[in-house]
């Protein structure tokens, strides 16, 4: 097997710490070449499509390819802004705050990057960047709060199938979920008062989920109770009760069964039972993305309206809300305990000085650095 070229071991050195902000992904461009690279490598995850290879094969390239990339493309077009696409507007700013929120805490020796699971900046480019900058501990922190396979699960094995290449491996930590963390809980919280303080309340809170196939809760896969979890822990601080909030699941994908209720058309039952106003939010989803934006935002209030609802609220993702940057953060220090990332200055002068005898004595000992 053959291993990627390690950069010069440094005797003495100290290395430095990094976060990684890991997202789902997003194609380069709202255009049809960009979402078939996209879906293809998306879809060829055997994490998120459980199918023989061989049959997956047949259908996603001969199938699914040729015609959902241009219908899916002009749904990113719908979405796109002058920056860019959403999802990775809105995480870049996330890792740029967090990097800042994480210093005025005094961890000034941490880098934050941001990666995407499928596109780019890559995942496995991002691991290789930081080890060629000399960060010795890495600690991956998935944009996901309810861990599932299909997601945290994929990331994992991307970040082992990196470093199975990698002689050198560095100090790895990785953040399951925070699915029910206090800062979480309490950012969602934040959001939907200011929503309800600027446009009032609705008859019914939906939260929709994005949604998975119903077998892989059967198999073991703990998504839908974290889910739940979130929810409940969600509208116990809202006060609200079971009459005024749904857990829904959207974003379902091929004709197997999936975790339900569905979105779209539990939010069209409403409506035809005299619901006038429904709000909606995205609490799995922690930077808007086409599945928010486009897929609830648009689809699912025409579904509403169209269905006899009178007033839909889409309330956004948490994005770069003060109360997510200090709860990511805080997420982020309960997992760097005991790493050298907050440090006096005295115990600085004290680490660079044993760091310069440690490396003295290989030097002397025959070392080339």
């Amino acid at each position: 097997m053959a291993f990627l070229k390690e950069p010069p071991h440094t005797h003495g050195s100290n290395g430095g710490s990094a976060v990684v902000l890991v997202n789902l992904g997003t194609p380069d461009a709202p255009t049809r070449s960009a979402v078939r690279r996209y879906l293809k490598q998306f879809l060829s995850d055997q994490r998120v499509v459980e199918i023989p290879r061989a049959v997956w094969w047949f259908i996603l390239n001969l199938i699914i390819l040729p015609f959902r990339s241009g219908q899916s493309a002009r749904k990113y077009a719908s979405i796109w802004t002058r920056e860019g696409s959403p999802l990775k507007v809105n995480t870049q700013e996330q890792a740029l705050l967090l990097r800042a929120a994480l210093g005025e805490r005094g961890h000034d020796n941490v880098t934050v990057a941001m990666a995407m699971r499928y596109g780019s900046p890559s995942l496995p480019d991002v691991l290789a960047r930081l080890k060629a900058d000399g960060c010795e501990r890495v600690l991956l922190l998935p944009a996901y709060p309810q861990y599932s396979g299909t997601t945290t699960g994929s990331i994992y094995d991307a970040v082992f199938a990196h470093y199975k290449q990698i002689r050198n491996v560095p100090e790895l930590r990785f953040i399951r979920n925070y699915h029910d963390h206090d800062g979480y809980i309490h950012a969602l919280q934040e959001s939907i008062l200011a929503h309800w303080d600027a446009h009032g309340r609705p008859e019914k809170l939906v939260l929709s989920f994005h949604g998975v196939p119903r077998r892989t809760l059967l198999l073991g896969d703990p998504y839908h109770c974290e889910c739940l979890k979130t929810a409940r822990l969600l509208a116990a601080r809202l006060k609200l009760t079971p009459e005024q909030y749904l857990v829904t699941f959207q974003s379902r994908f091929g004709k197997a069964e999936w975790l339900q209720p569905y979105t779209a058309p539990t939010v069209q039952q409403l409506a035809r039972d005299g619901v006038r106003r429904v709000d909606v939010i995205c609490p799995g989803f922690t930077s808007d993305c086409l599945e928010t934006l486009e897929e609830i935002a648009m689809e699912v209030r025409h579904d509403f309206m169209a269905a006899g609802g009178k007033e839909f609220h889409y309330i956004p993702c948490l994005n770069a809300a003060p109360g997510w940057i200090a709860a990511l953060a805080e997420i982020a220090e309960q997992h760097m305990i005991g790493w050298p990332t907050m440090m006096a200055q005295p115990q600085r002068d004290a680490l660079k000085k044993a760091g310069e005898a440690a490396r003295a004595a290989a030097l002397k000992l025959g070392a080339e650095n």
